[in-house]
């Protein structure tokens, strides 16, 4: 056994190849080459073709307004209600009993005259509010004969199990606010005579249902939907553009086939190809 004055030192040679002890030495200098290769490539591709946000849909706004259901409740619960006969009283209270709950006094508290009817010949739901949570209260507009125009609030609840019920007694009510046309902003007249000779052709063309007439003063494929029942333009009272440009809204008096006549407001999309005006769209979008 060797003491520790006898042991001597070794040294141990390998044999490398050049080539790879310069790429040992270059390895760093080679990573940045890379790197700067690829960040350099990176904005070469996003340059040419950037990256594109993806919409994100947000959520309607007020989403517990709509109830469908809840509507055609209140509305079906006011044609029931306003709808009666003395002369067959136990139709009435068959009609609202499925409404009525052990919380509402029979007939939803409606007790009938000595002698009379009523009948609804259309109502419709034109208000909606939130008294409380879970709690929609709707104006119902109804036509009746003999009454006329009524207004009738119909409270509708939905409960824990999703089903629909009333939330208490009707209310009738005044009509929801209104006021009159108040003068609107001053439009500025249409003065080129050949716009006016366009709108005019068009729009005659148009309430006529003269679809292949009405052709030529369109653009090409603009999609214009015809009315059903055909009129008579009898004159344009004014032409003026619209806000902005682009439309012209026009005052027309037109007549149907009975001989009624009508004072009508439309708007016209209007654009001028190669010194010509064309007609892009009237009054409304029929694929929209």
């Amino acid at each position: 056994m060797a003491t520790a004055g006898e042991r001597t030192s070794r040294v141990e040679i390998r044999a490398r190849p050049m080539w790879w002890l310069r790429l040992r030495a270059d390895l760093t200098r080679y990573v940045l080459i890379a790197v700067a290769i690829f960040g350099l490539l990176a904005s070469v591709r996003f340059a040419i073709d950037p990256p594109v946000p993806r919409a994100i849909k947000s959520a309607p706004e007020h989403p517990s307004d709509i109830d469908l259901a809840a509507e055609s409740y209140a509305v079906r619960f006011a044609r029931s209600y306003l709808t009666w006969s003395t002369a067959a009283p136990l139709a009435s209270s068959q009609s609202l009993a499925q409404f009525v709950g052990a919380e509402l006094d029979p007939d939803a508290g409606l007790v009938l005259p000595a002698t009379g009817s009523e009948v609804v010949e259309w109502a419709e739901a034109v208000q909606v509010r939130e008294s409380s949570p879970g709690v929609k209260v709707y104006t119902v507009v109804a036509q009746t004969d003999p009454a006329g125009l009524r207004y009738l609030t119909v409270g509708v609840r939905r409960v824990a199990d999703g089903a629909l019920e009333l939330a208490g007694y009707p209310a009738f009510v005044g009509a929801p606010a209104s006021t009159q046309v108040q003068p609107g902003a001053r439009l500025r007249p249409v003065t080129d005579s050949g716009l006016v000779t366009v709108v005019r052709r068009a729009l005659s063309n148009y309430l006529a249902g003269a679809s292949n007439e009405l052709a030529a003063d369109l653009v090409p494929g603009a999609q214009v939907s015809v009315p059903a029942d055909s009129m008579q333009l009898l004159s344009t009272l004014h032409q003026s553009w619209a806000m902005g440009g682009g439309s012209v809204v026009v005052e027309a008096e037109a007549t149907d086939r009975s001989g009624a006549r009508y004072l009508l407001a439309y708007e016209l999309d209007v654009v001028r190809e190669q010194g010509r005006w064309e007609v892009s769209a009237i009054q409304t979008d029929p694929d929209d």
